[in-house]
């Protein structure tokens, strides 16, 4: 139904009953604020048509806003990120000649790469072994360990790199970190990252 979930339908139901008993209660009113009940009636139906919209474009909204994060800024020894809107900080890197977006987690302890991120860079998920688990924030989640054979950031190359893909639905990719303890020093002031390599 509307391409929603379970829980996305239930919130559908309950707003839709919402609306028809405030609107009820309205119409029944009284004859003489029938006018005025309809006008709050036609604006609840706009709130609930646009929180349905936003709803169902979330997605896209959060790819697109992500998407208008300033590149990373690199020179020699170093690469500069710039926070985006939401606070965090996201990182594309080269890997196996395919770029893939990160989100910079420092809660995250290796590079955790999202089902279709590692079919992207060629691994068949549906061959690996997922019997390593992980903690996350909507649960534990199995991961299967692989080894990424070149990753690039800015100036910085690393071969045969240890990550694990997720089992479970992961939006994007994490750079952890085992990743992060690669650089020498990582400062953030303001919104800006700065990860160096001495």
């Amino acid at each position: 139904m509307l391409g929603l979930d379970s829980d996305g339908q239930a919130r559908l139901a309950y707003l839709v009953l919402l609306l028809l008993v405030i609107g009820g209660s309205m119409i029944f009113s009284g004859h003489r604020q029938l006018n005025r009940g309809l006008q709050h009636l036609g604006i609840w139906g706009l709130i609930f048509v646009g929180a349905v919209a936003a709803y169902g474009l979330r997605d896209q909204l959060s790819l697109t806003l992500r998407s208008a994060t300033p590149a990373a800024q690199s020179q020699p020894g170093q690469v500069t990120l710039t926070r985006n809107y939401d606070g965090h900080f996201y990182a594309t890197l080269r890997v196996d000649g395919v770029d893939v977006d990160f989100a910079v987690d420092t809660g995250a302890s290796g590079i955790v790469l999202s089902r279709g991120d590692a079919e992207r860079i060629g691994l068949d998920v549906n061959e690996l072994r997922y019997f390593g688990n992980a903690q996350t924030a909507n649960g534990p989640v199995q991961t299967a360990p692989v080894r990424l054979g070149r990753t690039e950031f800015g100036p910085f190359v690393d071969t045969n790199l240890l990550a694990e893909v997720n089992g479970g639905a992961l939006d994007i990719s994490l750079l952890g970190m085992r990743y992060l303890s690669l650089f020498s020093r990582i400062e953030i002031e303001e919104d800006q990252m700065v990860l160096s390599r001495e």
